[in-house]
């Protein structure tokens, strides 16, 4: 299990590295890139057949695939309890890096 940073990520460039570490299980990443792409689909969806409270599966699905992903088989605690924001961003960042190749998939 891997520990919290001793001091507190005040920019994204520095958080990302840790980010990344915390998600060096593959199983936790294409679970992580799993519930993004379910956020997209029924982002969607809500868009397309105005049926708004698909917005609220959002979190879930979002949220639901990364935390398996890390209290199954991470083993750690996900980085949005301490990092909310950065982590978010972290999670579509690490989305748009496995589809252009720079972290494996």
């Amino acid at each position: 299990m891997t520990t919290q940073p001793d001091e507190r990520f005040t920019r994204f460039a520095d958080f990302y590295p840790y980010y990344l570490q915390e998600h060096s299980n593959p199983t936790c990443r294409r679970l992580h890139y799993a519930g993004s792409l379910l956020v997209l689909g029924i982002l969607a969806y809500a868009l397309l057949t105005q049926q708004w409270l698909w917005l609220l599966a959002i979190p879930l699905a979002g949220y639901g695939f990364a935390w398996v992903g890390h209290f199954v088989f991470e083993k750690n605690r996900p980085a949005t309890f301490q990092y909310p924001l950065y982590s978010l961003m972290g999670d579509w960042v690490m989305l748009k890096d496995a589809f252009t190749g720079r972290i494996k998939f």
